[in-house]
């Protein structure tokens, strides 16, 4: 019998067991109650007294091997490790190659995350808006040139002489995402709109018909001018350095008084004047200025009370600063050699 089982031991080593088909056969012929292994067991009792130690002992050793064999089988293929088709799943794969995030959303996300850590939240609106949140609320004159069909464009109007606040259109900036925050939440509000505007402009190197912009809003009790600086100087230094400055000069936007544009230092030649910054050692990256009252009454927010400032940027703009882009088309183009160069950039 010692014979038997050493040969019998012998044939379960040899055999491979690839697919699940495989494994319930060995088990119904070595293992079941009617098995192989299970008449060696019945026989042992016939074996004389002298040979039973050692029957005893291989009979066990080779149960354990064969429910060895059953159970690791049974786990490669439970995990998918199946050498049936003669391909090792275990080998590792090809490497891939990895996507990359649109310089657009990098500097989106960076932005966002500047604004978040002081406070401000998030807000997002509809891109096909009415006339009355992208212009009237915000203070336009109905014969600003912004409404004409030149810069703005229309989806249906009600007159096409006359605007009408149920005109509807493409947003031109996402001041329209304020408005709506405005009439919906009571002050104090601190709030970002980043988003995608639209603009009836010819496509160049410097312009385009579509961009990206990110406004903010802070209207509270007590808010002057002066916290509009410090807060875009931590925004300028957190963006562009520590060392970075900014300079704040006199303009005109119909929602805000007083009004200004932000310039900041040029970081390619650090003030000193090149041709990026046309040799002024500066360049603009927003416009900003105080909530203007009319501004905030038309969202019922008492102007006696409140104060605030808005300021807003354009994506396209402040990505051509931080990457060097030389043509605004570059981000439309969906080139794979452009957008391989910020495989490492999040």
């Amino acid at each position: 019998m010692l014979q038997k089982i050493d040969d019998l031991k012998n044939e379960i080593d040899s055999i491979i067991l690839r697919t699940s088909e495989d494994i319930e056969h060995f088990r119904l012929k070595y293992l079941s109650k009617k098995g192989i292994i299970s008449e060696f067991f019945e026989n042992f009792r016939d074996v004389s007294s002298a040979e039973k130690k050692e029957t005893g002992r291989k009979l066990n050793e080779l149960k354990s091997r064969a429910l060895e064999k059953l159970n690791s089988s049974k786990s490669q293929i439970d995990t998918g490790l199946d050498y049936s088709s003669g391909i090792d799943l275990t080998r590792p794969s090809y490497p891939f190659p990895s996507g990359s995030r649109h310089p657009i959303s990098i500097v989106r996300n960076e932005i966002i995350n500047i604004f978040m850590r002081i406070g401000f939240t998030v807000s997002e609106g509809p891109e096909i808006e009415d006339d009355n949140h992208v212009f009237t609320k915000l203070n336009f004159a109905p014969e600003h040139p912004a409404r004409d069909m030149q810069d703005t464009f229309y989806i249906s109007r009600i007159s096409s002489e006359d605007s009408s606040p149920d005109d509807i259109l493409l947003r031109t900036h996402t001041s329209s995402v304020q408005v709506r925050v405005m009439n919906d939440q009571n002050p104090p509000i601190r709030t970002i709109s980043p988003g995608r505007v639209f603009r009836n402009e010819a496509i160049s190197a410097r312009a385009h018909c579509i961009f990206h912009q990110v406004e903010g809003l802070y209207i509270d009790e007590n808010v002057s001018f002066a916290d509009l600086k410090q807060t875009l100087l931590f925004f300028a230094r957190e963006m562009f350095g520590k060392e970075t400055d900014i300079r704040l000069r006199p303009s005109y936007f119909p929602f805000t008084e007083p009004s200004a544009e932000m310039d900041v230092s040029c970081r390619i030649c650090g003030g000193k004047g090149c041709n990026v910054c046309k040799h002024t050692g500066w360049l603009e990256i927003l416009g900003c200025g105080m909530v203007h009252p009319n501004v905030l009454e038309s969202s019922d927010i008492d102007s006696q009370k409140y104060t605030g400032f808005a300021f807003g940027m354009g994506i396209e703009r402040l990505a051509m600063l931080k990457y060097q882009i030389n043509d605004l088309r570059l981000y439309f183009e969906n080139d794979v050699r452009f957008l391989n160069q910020f495989k490492t950039a999040f």
